[in-house]
């Protein structure tokens, strides 16, 4: 059975070649740990925590219809302030909205192109 090609090491410059599945080698793996996971989730995956899970089902029962529109159905529940990996503000139900998927895009959009720095 053929094995896949091995490929580059993605690291900008590396000449080494690593095997399928892999996407670094050995010397700047540890470099680019923190590149696998997604902004946010610097404390662990958060959005698949049963605690999230629970609290997000409570939030789109409360609120069926989108916070923002009024129209369509909610089906994605957003933070009104980015946690930004904060796990306190990420489990504040004060902090969360029922938006549909849209809504939730648009504004995801806007605060990703226009961030709040904190000093």
């Amino acid at each position: 059975m053929p094995y896949k090609a091995m490929h580059p090491c993605g690291h900008p410059g590396c000449p080494e070649i690593v095997p399928s599945g892999q996407k670094y080698c050995e010397k700047h793996r540890a470099e680019h740990k923190s590149e696998d996971i997604r902004p946010g989730r610097k404390n662990g995956n958060l959005y698949s925590t049963k605690r999230w899970q629970v609290l997000r089902r409570q939030v789109l029962m409360a609120h069926p219809i989108c916070q923002i529109c009024g129209k369509a159905i909610a089906d994605t529940v957003d933070h009104v302030t980015p946690h930004r990996g904060n796990e306190e503000l990420f489990y504040d139900p004060g902090n969360l909205q029922a938006l549909c998927k849209a809504c939730h895009d648009r504004k995801t959009w806007n605060e990703d192109k226009n961030p709040v720095y904190e000093y």
